[in-house]
């Protein structure tokens, strides 16, 4: 139960008090509950969904990205423009590892994030129904697994931050129960289009993480974050493509 709230204080802004003091270990631990933690968000959001149904096309899509946002934080969108920021153009590791920890936001940040919410809610928008509130779910299971697998197979691009104790105390157990309890979900969701839905989508997060090592050596919080937010709109992206053929 405590890993549990760990995840929770983590990845979402529900007031979870943990006493006494973490230790790094836990960290490594609460990883096995992410998918879990985001099932309750994806249940959150296809409930916004469902009862937002009798507004208008485009006002339902804003509210539940509006919903996302403040049960984040928005804290993987803050990973993902700093990611932004730091990765663009030809620069080394410790240039993109300053601006990364720089917390003002640059222009290429800026115009990331906002391509990146224009992306989405045109998915969400275009997703009606039943196809709506599934698609929400497996995208909130799938990135939060995103971030398990990210951390369970690189190393920590920075010697501190939190991001280090997720990294170091991840194991191979966590992350395959975690990949098979989201396999499970998709096949339940959408039988077995959903386990070639999760295939596309886990290319597109491990394509990722492989230019993030490549390019910096491993992972920080920041692109931890920015890897949930590609799962997510990869997610939503096949899904579309998949019931439009």
């Amino acid at each position: 139960m405590r890993s549990f709230l760990i995840a929770l204080q983590f990845l979402t802004i529900f007031p979870v008090k943990i006493k006494p003091e973490i230790k790094n270990e836990e960290f490594g631990l609460s990883l096995f509950y992410f998918p879990f933690v985001g099932l309750a968000i994806g249940l959150v959001l296809s409930s916004s969904a469902i009862l937002f149904s009798f507004l208008p096309v485009l006002v339902k899509g804003v509210l539940i990205l509006i919903v996302s946002v403040i049960i984040t934080g928005g804290i993987h969108l803050d990973g993902f423009a700093d990611t932004c920021d730091g990765f663009y153009g030809n620069k080394p590791k410790e240039k993109i590892l300053e601006i990364m920890r720089d917390s003002r936001i640059g222009a290429m940040g800026a115009m990331g994030l906002i391509l990146l919410l224009l992306f989405k809610f045109s998915l969400i928008v275009n997703l009606q129904g039943v196809i709506l509130w599934k698609a929400l779910i497996e995208m909130a299971v799938f990135s939060r697994w995103s971030q398990v697998l990210a951390c369970g197979i690189t190393h920590s691009a920075r010697q501190e931050g939190k991001a280090n104790y997720f990294i170091e105390y991840s194991s191979k157990k966590i992350l395959i129960l975690g990949g098979v309890f989201t396999v499970v979900l998709f096949l339940l969701m959408a039988g077995l289009k959903g386990v070639f839905l999760f295939m596309l989508s886990f290319l597109c997060v491990l394509l990722f993480i492989q230019y993030v090592k490549r390019r910096i050596g491993g992972m920080t919080g920041d692109t931890i974050g920015a890897i949930s937010e590609i799962a997510e709109v990869s997610v939503l992206f096949f899904n579309l493509l998949i019931l439009n053929l």
